[in-house]
């Protein structure tokens, strides 16, 4: 008996209904990335290790999915290596290619090979799948969507702006109630700076970044861990539990980095910023997070992160600005900000809160029903009418029993069946049936157009 077949683990198929509603989302994303004036591009599904390694993090590369080379990929790798069994060593002799962890590193690379095409600022979105080797669980995949839009060639705080109202625009638009958070990688600089752990930066991002899902004392363990003395960690705890309003926090963090010139940097950068979106009448609410860290290494500004606050599920957007990202490439001195949304856990929260739209189910709206070659003749240019109208319209293919025709009508939820026997074609007539109210017209073929619509 043959095996039954299966998809890999954090990978998913989706049905038909599925991606009504998964296009749903990344048309909605699409439209209001358009208001702002970003264009689509696309880059390969994998790209050169070379391009990906080290632009994540330890983790990150830890997680990137590497492509065997084709070929006889064993043929430079001696026995003594086999044996040896280094994993790392190994697959840097038979792995040239890996699949893209994000979009945002492959837009780097596609903006420095492509940097005498494009007009600066350049604005770009780009909704395509990336894949990570991490373990499966709620919310998290190994195989998921992005939909991210990045703003290069600008150094303006109003792109920051910018970003945080399409941020607003697509949950308001989507009925989803959200929290976005806003800090700033100089602010952690400075607050690493006056706790005397400035060499320590990153091991206390990565650790407070967690304080949502591990709760303070197991930060303040990891810090420890990570070789922060007693005294550091102390100095730490009323920083990163600061409350109250958001031009409390900056008060009182501003007080707090005096005396650290990057730090003040980043404060002016966030007040800035948060002056701005008081005038653009935002819908959902904007919070300064000093907690807020985001993993990746490559931000240097303003990094953002979305909340939705009627589900438990991990971010569903997040970004932020990234000085350095194209000098890797050769390219110094282009500045980037950038955000994604997550299309799904978007998906899952919308599915959750039951949110989706009738108009997001594309499906069929009228279904012929099949008599025999006479009548589907009679029907055809009718069809043929009614798509051109812009209704979606299908002919039953085979002249099956009735009841087997209308169960399919039934289980597809098409809203109208149109019958045509003997009688209907001798007076020009369609027989429509309202299948939610069982209501039953003769009309004229013209007519069916604007009932249906």
């Amino acid at each position: 008996m043959a095996q039954k077949p299966g998809i890999p683990k954090g990978t998913r198929d989706f049905s038909p209904e599925e991606m009504s509603k998964r296009n749903y989302i990344f048309n909605t994303i699409k439209s209001v990335y358009a208001l702002y004036g970003f264009q689509q591009i696309e880059t390969p599904a994998m790209e050169t290790l070379q391009t990906l390694m080290g632009k994540y993090g330890e983790e990150g590369d830890r997680l990137l999915f590497k492509i065997l080379n084709s070929g006889d990929y064993l043929s430079k790798i001696s026995d003594e290596e086999l044996t040896e069994r280094n994993t790392l060593r190994l697959a840097s002799k038979v792995c040239e290619k890996g699949l893209r962890y994000d979009l945002t590193v492959p837009f780097a690379r596609y903006v420095v090979m492509h940097r005498d095409e494009l007009q600066m600022p350049f604005k770009r979105y780009q909704i395509q799948p990336v894949w990570r080797a991490d373990r499966p669980q709620k919310g998290r995949y190994r195989e998921f969507y992005q939909c991210d839009a990045d703003v290069v060639g600008s150094d303006s705080l109003l792109n920051e702006v910018e970003l945080m109202q399409i941020v607003d625009t697509v949950f308001t638009r989507f009925g989803i109630r959200v929290q976005i958070k806003i800090n700033n990688r100089k602010i952690l600089t400075g607050i690493a700076e006056v706790i005397g752990a400035a060499d320590k930066i990153t091991d206390i991002t990565v650790a407070i970044d967690k304080l949502d899902k591990i709760g303070i004392d197991n930060v303040n363990a990891e810090l420890a861990n990570a070789g922060l003395d007693a005294a550091a960690i102390e100095k730490l705890q009323p920083i990163i539990s600061l409350s109250g309003t958001n031009d409390e926090k900056l008060q009182i963090i501003s007080n707090v980095l005096a005396c650290s010139e990057t730090g003040l940097k980043g404060v002016e950068e966030i007040r800035f910023i948060l002056s701005k979106l008081k005038k653009c009448d935002l819908k959902n609410e904007i919070q300064l997070d000093l907690t807020l860290a985001r993993g990746l290494n490559y931000y240097t500004g303003a990094i953002f992160e979305v909340k939705a606050l009627d589900v438990q599920i991990g971010s569903i957007t997040g970004g932020g600005r990234y000085d350095n990202l194209t000098g890797i490439f050769g390219m110094a001195g282009l500045s980037g900000v950038g955000i994604s949304f997550g299309a799904d856990r978007i998906f899952d929260v919308l599915n959750t809160l039951n949110l989706y739209p009738q108009e997001a189910f594309n499906g069929t709206q009228v279904l012929f029903i099949n008599f025999g070659e006479a009548e589907s003749d009679y029907c055809l240019p009718i069809i043929s009418s009614l798509r051109n109208a812009g209704l979606r319209v299908e002919l039953y293919p085979d002249s099956s029993k009735m009841k087997k025709q209308m169960s399919y009508a039934n289980a597809k939820g098409i809203p109208f069946v149109a019958l045509v026997g003997e009688n209907e074609m001798k007076e020009n007539k369609v027989m429509l049936k309202n299948m939610m109210t069982g209501e039953q017209l003769l009309v004229a073929p013209d007519e069916i157009s604007s009932i249906v619509k």
